[in-house]
Order: structure tokens, then C-alpha cells, then sequence
């Protein structure tokens, strides 16, 4: 009976382990509109790291309807997204070396994905907002990522 019950904590263990590493993992589609498929994401402050996966689910490509995925605080949104639009397409439209973007994918285009991994470290109980940084994108496509 002992092993019988010692084995079932230890399946619980592992499924509860796994349920808490899901839980870290987000995944966000778009396609050939301006669009996130979701406004809002949100993780449990018990996530240390995040991963998060674009997918670009439409055909058309990275040069006219590319997308990325970017965090930042969101009073520095507008900014970021202002100055990103002078960085060009080869730094995936984001000013270099700005410690006010807390993480952000690639530029992808049709049938592409990207997936990063960045750390929740000092972000709870901040206003994040996610966007896309390809000029013009950004003032329609974005959402609230909360920490809870």
C-alpha cells in the first residue's frame, strides 16, 4: 500500500510539474492582417520564464506583412514603436540597444514562426502591453500581458 501511494505522489508530482511549466509557455497566431489572435496574455507570478511562439499563420511575406511580438512597458510603447520605425526591417523595426524593450521576437512572415524564451524577473504588477513594431502595426496591434 505504502509503494502503491508513494507512486501516486510522484505521478502528481510530475503532472502538477508539467501543468506548471505549460502554464509558462504562450503561444500568440496572427496572419495577413493586422491582428493578434488574442488582446490580452497573462501567466502565474510563479513563472520565472515565459515562452512564447508566433505564429504567422497567412502567405503573405515579411516584407509587406511581417509581425513580431515586443513587451514593454506601456507608456514607453509609443516610443519604442516610433523610433523602431527608423531602425528598418534588419533590426526588426526596433531602436538597438533599448533597455526599455523587455523582450521581443523576430519579424516573421506567411507560414513562419519564432519562439523566445525571457525572464519575468521584475515584471509583476507593471502595465506591459505586447505589439508589433512593423511600422503602422502597433497602433492596432497590441494587448495587455499581466503577471498574476
Amino acid at each position: 500500500m505504502k509503494k502503491l501511494l508513494a507512486l501516486a505522489a510522484l505521478a502528481f508530482a510530475s503532472v502538477s510539474t508539467q501543468a506548471a511549466a505549460n502554464e509558462c509557455e504562450l503561444t500568440v497566431t496572427t496572419g495577413d492582417k493586422m491582428a493578434y489572435d488574442q488582446s490580452s496574455l497573462s501567466v502565474p507570478a510563479s513563472c520565472s520564464e515565459v515562452t512564447l511562439t508566433l505564429e504567422h499563420q497567412g502567405s503573405m511575406p515579411v516584407t509587406s506583412m511581417g509581425h513580431n511580438w515586443v513587451l514593454s512597458e506601456t507608456s514607453n510603447l509609443q516610443d519604442i514603436a516610433m523610433k523602431g520605425a527608423g531602425a528598418g526591417a534588419d533590426n526588426d523595426y526596433l531602436p538597438q540597444g533599448d533597455d526599455r524593450i523587455l523582450a521581443h521576437t523576430k519579424l516573421v512572415g506567411g507560414g513562419e514562426s519564432t519562439t523566445i524564451t525571457f525572464s519575468t524577473d521584475g515584471l509583476q504588477g507593471k502595465d506591459l502591453t505586447y505589439f508589433c513594431s512593423f511600422p503602422g502595426h502597433w497602433t492596432v496591434m497590441k494587448g495587455k500581458f499581466t503577471i498574476e
